[in-house]
């Protein structure tokens, strides 16, 4: 469908184990739902919000990704055209924190360079912590990724992590030498253009 006008559309790709809240954070920042006892997603999905930035309008793709390992050759083609990477874990399984090198190693091995990575604890809500603050920090600074525990169930810092995103690749794009592009594979895409139709079955 057509768009309406807004200055950039940046794609942002969710990554990680299965069953850490991929899908439960995207839906809890763009339709303000919390889907209680989702299904695991298969292959991708995408949801689209927009969100102001210095006064202007800027459209985020968001793509929820599959974590299973079968899927792994699936999601990796998305790293690509990806703006912005988000590595989600779940704080209350540490099982899913050891993967995290893993994902990174991914991450370097498919994406652009200038790729903005967020590492993402969610799942704060639940009071069985397995991965203490600090050390989620340290891996996330090791890594040169911003660090933030989220709680898609509560809602907390959900709108934080993507309006801090957005308004990171604004900056990043005005500052870029890139020229405006119709292409969502380009780094940075402008407005006023054509897109896919948003799926409304993000799972």
């Amino acid at each position: 469908m057509l768009m309406d006008d807004y200055k950039y559309l940046f794609k942002v790709v969710l990554i990680g184990n299965a069953s850490v809240g991929k899908t439960c954070l995207v839906r809890r920042f763009c339709q303000d739902v919390f889907p209680a006892g989702q299904a695991a997603t298969i292959g991708v999905d995408f949801l689209i919000k927009t969100v102001e930035v210095d006064g202007e309008k800027i459209k985020l793709q968001i793509w929820d990704t599959a974590g299973q390992e079968r899927f792994r050759s699936i999601t990796q083609s998305y790293y690509r055209s990806a703006n912005a990477l988000i590595i989600v874990f779940d704080i209350n399984n540490l099982a899913t924190f050891s993967s995290l090198p893993d994902w990174v190693r991914e991450v370097k091995a498919y994406s652009n360079n200038d790729v903005l990575c967020t590492l993402v604890g969610n799942k704060c809500d639940i009071n069985e912590r397995e991965v203490p603050t600090h050390v989620a920090e340290q891996f996330a600074e090791k890594n040169d990724m911003w660090y933030l525990e989220t709680s898609a169930k509560n809602s907390d810092n959900v709108e934080k992590l993507f309006q801090t995103i957005a308004e990171e690749l604004t900056m990043k794009a005005k500052e870029s030498t890139i020229g405006p592009s119709d292409s969502l594979n380009s780094a940075f895409s402008n407005g006023n253009q054509q897109t896919k139709s948003v799926k409304s079955n993000c799972c």
